[in-house]
């Protein structure tokens, strides 16, 4: 038997139509807690990225602290009398900066001198300076004038340390520093330097022997 054609082209059974569901309770956008974490990622590449930048320069540039020596130091006049102290130091200072890609400006620069843990002198008049890579500079500290010194213990220290044959003096210096790195500068630090110095009494046959002095970043 033969079949009955069929008038235009037969494309099977019809396709439902396509439903949209939304699901309840749950919004397509991103929420506080997503911001949250992506505000913490990227925090955290930013801090990422500025240790690794520092510890690349600090490979390439490996910095080194200055290294200080007392190198002479001399007493024309150091009399204690009812508590007040006559001095007059003269102390010669060498700074080394061992850096070979930092340069240093010392913008500014002021030294004390201690008896017993009295302060007596006072000198903020020594020059300000740039130092460049493996160089040694000098300060010349002058502590001269009377003071006053305050303590139970001055007077007998002093008298020991004379027939002894030295005082032990202490010297400080503050430099405020700013490193040059390349063609940056950066902010000021202030290191602490210390000299304690075993200075022969005037007049004797002692002598003064060089000294490091500790310093304090």
């Amino acid at each position: 038997m033969k079949q009955p054609q069929l008038n235009g082209a037969y494309y099977g059974p019809a396709i439902p139509p396509q439903r949209n569901y939304r699901s309840v309770g749950r919004s397509s956008g991103c929420g506080p807690c997503c911001l949250f974490c992506t505000l913490f990622k990227f925090i955290l590449s930013i801090v990422i990225l500025l240790g690794i930048v520092v510890l690349v320069l600090w490979l390439v540039l490996r910095p080194n602290e200055i290294k200080v020596h007392a190198t002479s130091a001399s007493l024309k006049q150091f009399t204690l009398s009812n508590g007040s102290l006559d001095y007059d130091l003269d102390v010669n200072i060498s700074i080394r900066n061992p850096n070979r890609r930092i340069g240093l400006y010392y913008d500014y620069i002021e030294a004390q001198a201690y008896y017993d843990d009295s302060r007596f002198g006072f000198d903020n008049s020594l020059q300000t300076f740039y130092q460049g890579h493996k160089n040694t500079s000098y300060i010349e500290p002058v502590f001269k004038g009377k003071n006053a010194l305050v303590g139970d213990s001055i007077a007998s220290t002093y008298n020991k340390e004379k027939s002894d044959g030295y005082y032990n003096i202490e010297v400080k210096v503050r430099p405020k520093l700013r490193l040059k790195i390349w063609i940056f500068k950066i902010k000021h630090i202030k290191p602490k330097v210390s000299c304690d110095l075993k200075v022969p009494v005037p007049g004797t046959s002692g002598s003064f022997k060089e000294t490091k002095c500790d310093v304090d970043f």
